[in-house]
């Protein structure tokens, strides 16, 4: 990977901005469908680029430096887990992001059942033959990690596009972190 002292689009929560003095008229909102014209349009170069499985780890990996960033500057270090999930459930829905729920918690099991509904990303969207939640796969990969220190392989089994009216995501801790 490239030494990010020479990077020039190196992630810094900074480039968020201060939508304050820069949309001063138009505030911190948008519509849903700019959002995913952006992902959409992101997802199709990229595959037209470098191939569907390359541009889905592209966007996991995504997911996870957003989730990384949003845990440390949104959620706030905390070791509890009820508090986690009060946290990350109020911030996502005040974002308008989604409307997350935990279905099953065993983390003595490293194990977690999450389901987020109004997804951002996908609800609403055709019925298609396939899951489209990488970004939200990596998002909550690095929540989760950055929440318990443990790593976590994230998969979404049930998706609006799939047929389901929510995002169902399995969240398993990796007992080999290579393999994740």
């Amino acid at each position: 990977m490239n030494d990010i002292a020479n990077r020039k689009y190196s992630f810094s929560w900074d480039l968020l901005g201060d939508l304050k003095k820069g949309r001063p008229n138009l505030g911190d909102t948008t519509r849903v469908e700019v959002y995913r014209l952006m992902q959409f349009c992101f997802r199709d170069v990229l595959e037209e680029t470098y191939g569907t499985e390359k541009a889905d780890k592209l966007f996991y990996d995504a997911g996870f430096l957003a989730g990384t960033h949003f845990y440390n500057h949104v959620i706030g270090k905390t070791t509890d887990l009820g508090e986690f999930v009060r946290k990350l459930q109020d911030a996502l829905r005040d974002m308008s992001i989604g409307v997350l729920r935990v279905e099953e918690e065993d983390l003595a099991h490293g194990r977690l059942l999450l389901t987020v509904s109004e997804d951002l990303d996908c609800s609403g969207l055709p019925e298609l033959s396939y899951e489209i939640c990488t970004y939200d796969e990596g998002f909550i990969s690095a929540l989760l990690e950055s929440f318990s220190g443990l790593k976590f392989r994230v998969k979404e089994i049930d998706c609006w596009c799939t047929g389901d009216r929510t995002c169902r995501f399995e969240a398993t801790v990796v007992a080999d972190p290579v393999a994740a």
